[in-house]
């Protein structure tokens, strides 16, 4: 990636963090990425990050302190039952904005950057998801709300169709800095940045067990496929992947200037 002007925003976004496994892969990436990329800001997707279901609060802090700034969810943020009620100690989280208006937490945040404002927005998917609302009429409503002064817009969209991630990243496109899509840790190839000037993908994938299936153990995947009879999945262990993507966002016009996808396949 070339890099810009001194105010242009650098942020890098990890795919979705499994477990332990995930969250050792990160911090053992992190630093180097952040000084080779010369990264401003730090994001990930962390709704897998306590033992592949859920988050808690105790996870949150941990990767507070390993330097993520922000921090995005989807349809497993409640898996863990102390997340309902302690999400809203959870600043720098947020999840699906078109959850329940009912729903505790918040679907955006603005952070505050070098090149200025910057919201983070989170939506879900519809197709092949839990119920929600439409996430389109949602981040429209929220992009008409925001305050004149931010420029900028991230916006992760958990969702399991491609058909869709792709359709929110045109419909955006003009309107916001980034679409990145999360959820079926499985990353794409099809970065880029769309003609109006917002950076895409339709997944970033995943940071976690290399020889699994979507972070699960393989034996146990395949069993449930086998049988069709539900039990419990671990994440698997072995040798980790890192999956992430570098934005370089222009401090003007609140635009991406490139992006770059990030594979790492790390030792044991």
């Amino acid at each position: 990636m070339e890099l810009g002007g001194e105010a242009d925003l650098r942020l890098l976004f990890f795919g979705d963090i499994e477990g332990r496994p995930g969250r050792k892969a990160v911090s053992r990436v992190l630093p180097e990425l952040c000084e080779r990329c010369r990264v401003d800001l730090v994001g990930a997707n962390v709704e897998n990050a306590a033992g592949g279901f859920g988050i808690t609060k105790e996870i949150y802090e941990q990767l507070k302190e390993l330097g993520i700034d922000f921090m995005t969810s989807g349809n497993h943020i409640w898996d863990k039952k102390e997340t309902v009620k302690a999400i809203s100690e959870f600043e720098r989280l947020v999840r699906p904005a078109n959850f329940s208006e009912r729903a505790p937490g918040k679907g955006q945040i603005i952070m505050q950057t070098k090149s200025g404002p910057l919201a983070i927005i989170n939506l879900t998917g519809r197709i092949f998801m839990a119920p929600a609302e439409d996430p389109f009429a949602k981040v429209e409503k929220m992009l008409k709300e925001l305050p004149e002064e931010v420029k900028a817009v991230f916006v992760d969209i958990h969702a399991e169709a491609t058909s869709e991630k792709m359709a929110i990243g045109w419909f955006l496109d003009g309107k916001v800095a980034a679409v990145i899509g999360t959820h079926t840790h499985v990353q794409t190839a099809d970065e880029r940045v769309l003609p109006q000037g917002a950076a895409y993908i339709t997944d970033v994938g995943m940071c976690g067990p290399l020889n699994s299936v979507i972070g699960v153990d393989p034996e146990q995947a395949v069993e449930r496929f086998l049988t069709g009879v539900p039990h419990r999945f671990e994440v698997a262990s072995g040798p980790a992947q890192v999956n992430a993507v570098v934005i370089e966002i222009d401090s003007e016009t609140g635009k991406a200037k490139s992006i770059e996808r990030v594979q790492k396949i790390l030792e044991e």
